[in-house]
């Protein structure tokens, strides 16, 4: 019994490429999932490694469409698991791979704005000013205005970028075909769990990211068949 109990808790790793129907063009992207719920994604070579117990079984999903599931115990060892979607590459979406636009567009507004990027708070020490009063330092007060409005400008600026870092990671392309999900439902959802520029940084890999959208796209599914009219035409039901 302890023997059997061994056998099926031993881990085997199982690596390989996903490529297109035509083989010869290779998929980032692809979702690597399994019974147990041990899950990773192909790299932008379309390259994964994956551990998974003897057994269970592993299978592959890309735009809500699984293949067939195929046992662990059953994977040639030292051979890759190599896999043939039936997707063409023109068909591939461009979040996939992370566009150039956002990039350059980035590191064109740090250079603009580049003085204020970089801009650092310069605070003049205070002394007299020609022995009246208390000593006034004419050149502290104009010198901490500019401060406030730098630091200000600073701060709209960084801003503006991780919003427009949300825009790009959560587009409306990349949540479509994850959750399914057509306007006008598409824009309610979007606007109720978009996340923050944090939060989409806390992730480790794009699975967790892409996981976190599916996720959040079945508790809005569940609300809205909750709450929706049930003598009305369901708009899930398309």
């Amino acid at each position: 019994m302890a023997a059997v109990q061994a056998q099926a808790t031993k881990a085997v790793e199982i690596s390989g490429t996903i490529f297109d129907k035509s083989r010869l063009f290779t998929m980032p992207g692809v979702s690597v999932l399994s019974n147990s719920g041990i899950g990773t994604m192909t790299d932008s070579a379309g390259h994964y490694r994956i551990r998974l117990p003897v057994d269970d079984s592993i299978y592959f999903s890309y735009l809500g469409r699984h293949t067939g599931k195929i046992a662990v115990r059953r994977v040639a060892p030292d051979y890759p698991l190599n896999m043939s979607l039936a997707v063409t590459v023109d068909s591939l979406p461009i979040v996939v791979v992370k566009p150039k636009p956002y990039r350059y567009d980035s590191l064109e507004n740090r250079d603009e704005y580049r003085k204020v990027f970089d801009y650092a708070p310069d605070y003049l020490a205070g002394g007299s000013s020609g022995g009246i009063g208390v000593g006034l330092n004419l050149d502290m007060i104009f010198n901490a205005r500019k401060n406030r409005q730098m630091l200000s400008l600073q701060r709209r600026l960084i801003e503006q970028e991780h919003d427009k870092y949300v825009d790009y990671r959560f587009n409306r392309t990349l949540v479509r075909r994850i959750t399914g999900l057509q306007r006008p439902l598409l824009d309610t959802f979007m606007r109720l769990y978009r996340p923050s520029y944090e939060y989409i940084r806390s992730f480790e890999n794009d699975y967790d990211y892409y996981k976190y959208i599916k996720d959040c796209s079945l508790s809005f599914r569940a609300y809205w068949r909750r709450d929706y009219p049930v003598d009305h035409p369901h708009p899930l039901e398309n």
